[in-house]
């Protein structure tokens, strides 16, 4: 019976890959018709995040699809401003575009379209819908003429930051915490051991709005031409209706897309709407031709190993520490590669995943090839161990960044298996009975703990000597940046953590520096490892493996997609047992 029910299984899982496979060559023949206007009007639909990277998974992929990538978003836009056949740009949004720094990277990348004299409007269908929607206002306000829903909201709100803490619910069952933190400000294990933010987390985090909110109301002033009081008010003082908006001068016209649509059309003389994808598949990139640099992504939790799995603090993907540094190692190695670039968006992880990552940025500069990271919304903790030793360091105003430090510990657990009439017994060849250190169920005993504070010690001297080394710093000038403290990229290039303020382009024009080009020199930029379509994903062997009778692979596929019980059983692995452990709390921004 067992068998029959698996080879029924595999017998749909079969049909429905090969209905994928018809439904993806079909899809490509039918793009391929598709002629790009003479006359452009460039869409953009930003109504949903954007992501750094498509998920290379075949169930994600196919449960979720491929989503707008930034760099396709900028690339894009800095193609269209110097197309004469685009004539105008038309972007859909109103809620968040998936973080402050991309935000940030979108719309530095519509300040460049503008400066083509080409017209370009933005129209929301709502500026959130209940929910704030600051990061949105705030990519609004680089564009020439704002339009908005007649009966929508403009979510602007006092900006908050939030986490939950969980001390009272273990206290409640039983559970003690035991974590280490190294130092005053390294928060990410609070999430256990408070109840609340502490004083010094407080500090860094409302530093931290400050800087959101100074750049949400630089951009309304900057953009919307409002006064500097006025605009810090319409931020605080919201959410507003739409005429409210329009009233204040947030928005331009209370309009229906539809009327959008043929008011562009009109002031472009009939041009004719092309979306983005279609326009990228038919033009050639300002980064597909020259010298050749190798993108390589960094983004989620830092694991040891391979990576991807999922993080059950930050909500996402992880990466591995074996499979990045593998990447820059043969990127650096193959022959034609002339630099890397590193895009680095991560809470941190693992410090001996970290630390493999930073050693083969640094063979690579070792080698001759000029190393550049591109921050995105965070490379902070062990996110900044990978990035601290390239030749250059680019970040957005709002990159979270820094959090130099490092946490570690484990949830004591015996005395609530015990309420549920589960007992622990031991085996052990030592001496004496073994302490908590080895179990996963006792506390430390006092030595054990004094011993495990020694090792947190040594990774964090590590990690500052790492800084000093890396940034040019004498040592006390590293411990004073770090202890634990997050920083936002405008005040990481004060304290020289960082070298320059910006997202793709910027670090182009960086590695264009180091390789001594002019600064118009074309580049072409290639994905390293290449990024499998979904067709060459679908006829690949681990996808092939999910559908074999008589082996359980598609059970096991199906497992896959509970990655949430996934992640909660590797609680204990790298992220917080360890005391390697070099992240950052998992705090929310709300409206971005």
């Amino acid at each position: 019976m067992k068998r029959a029910l698996i080879g029924i299984l595999a017998g749909l899982g079969a049909l429905v890959a090969v209905s994928l496979l018809v439904l993806v060559v079909v899809s490509l023949i039918v793009v391929r018709q598709d002629p790009l206007p003479e006359r452009v009007i460039l869409e953009v639909d930003l109504r949903k995040p954007l992501v750094e990277t498509s998920p290379t998974d075949p169930l994600l992929l196919a449960l979720e699809g491929r989503k707008t990538r930034v760099r396709d978003v900028v690339e894009g836009l800095h193609r269209a401003a110097a197309d004469d056949r685009v004539e105008g740009l038309l972007v859909r949004g109103g809620d968040g575009v998936g973080g402050w720094a991309i935000t940030e990277e979108v719309r530095n990348a519509v300040l460049h379209f503008r400066e083509s004299g080409k017209p370009a409007w933005y129209h929301a269908d709502s500026f959130g819908e209940v929910v704030p929607a600051q990061g949105a206002v705030y990519l609004a306000s680089a564009f020439e003429r704002v339009t908005i829903h007649p009966s929508a909201d403009v979510g602007l709100a006092p900006l908050v930051l939030e986490m939950p803490f969980l001390r009272g619910a273990l206290d409640s069952l039983g559970i003690d915490p035991r974590f280490q933190a190294r130092h005053e400000y390294k928060d990410a294990v609070h999430l256990f051991t408070e109840s609340g933010f502490t004083e010094e987390s407080r500090e860094a985090l409302l530093a931290v709005l400050e800087t959101l909110e100074g750049r949400l109301v630089e951009g309304l002033v900057e953009g919307r031409g409002l006064g500097a009081e006025a605009a810090r008010e319409a931020v605080r003082g919201g959410p507003w209706s739409a005429a409210e908006g329009l009233e204040m001068g947030l928005v331009d016209e209370l309009a229906y897309e539809s009327g959008v649509r043929d008011a562009l059309r009109e002031a472009t003389e009939d041009a004719e709407f092309a979306s983005l994808a279609l326009y990228r598949d038919r033009t050639r990139g300002t980064w597909e031709r020259g010298s050749r640099v190798a993108l390589v992504y960094a983004n989620g939790a830092i694991q040891r190993g391979e990576g991807g799995g999922f993080d059950p603090l930050g909500g996402g993907a992880s990466m591995g520490g074996d499979a990045v540094a593998r990447h820059v190692r043969e990127a650096a190695e193959r022959p034609g590669v002339e630099a890397i670039l590193l895009r680095v968006d991560s809470p941190g992880g693992s410090w001996i995943g970290s630390d493999q990552i930073r050693h083969e940025v640094e063979r690579a500069r070792e080698a001759g090839i000029p190393v550049v990271v591109s921050m995105g919304n965070a490379a902070a903790s062990g996110g900044y161990v990978i990035s601290l030793d390239a030749d250059r360091i680019v970040a957005q105003p709002t990159t979270l960044t820094g959090s130099i430090g490092v946490a570690g510990g484990k949830l004591v657990v015996r005395d609530f298996m015990a309420r549920w009439g589960i007992d622990w017994d031991q085996v052990s060849l030592g001496e004496e009975e073994p302490g908590g250190f080895a179990t996963t169920t006792g506390d430390f005993t006092p030595e054990e703990w004094e011993r495990f504070g020694e090792q947190m010690d040594r990774v964090y001297d590590d990690f500052v000597d790492h800084v000093a080394r890396g940034r040019g710093m004498e040592r006390d000038e590293a411990e004073a940046v770090s202890r634990g403290r997050v920083w936002t990229g405008a005040d990481a290039l004060e304290l020289g953590l960082v070298d320059r303020m910006g997202g793709f382009p910027e670090a182009l024009e960086e590695i264009r520096e180091l390789l001594e080009l002019d600064v118009d020199e074309p580049l072409r930029v290639t994905v390293f490892p290449a990024e499998p379509g979904l067709l060459e994903i679908l006829l690949s062997e681990d996808f092939r493996g999910g559908i074999r009778a008589g082996d359980g692979s598609l059970l096991e596929g199906v497992v896959r997609g509970l990655r949430v019980l996934q992640g909660l059983g590797e609680l204990g692995r790298d992220g917080m047992i360890s005391p390697g452990a070099v992240r950052t709390a998992p705090v929310e921004v709300p409206g971005s």
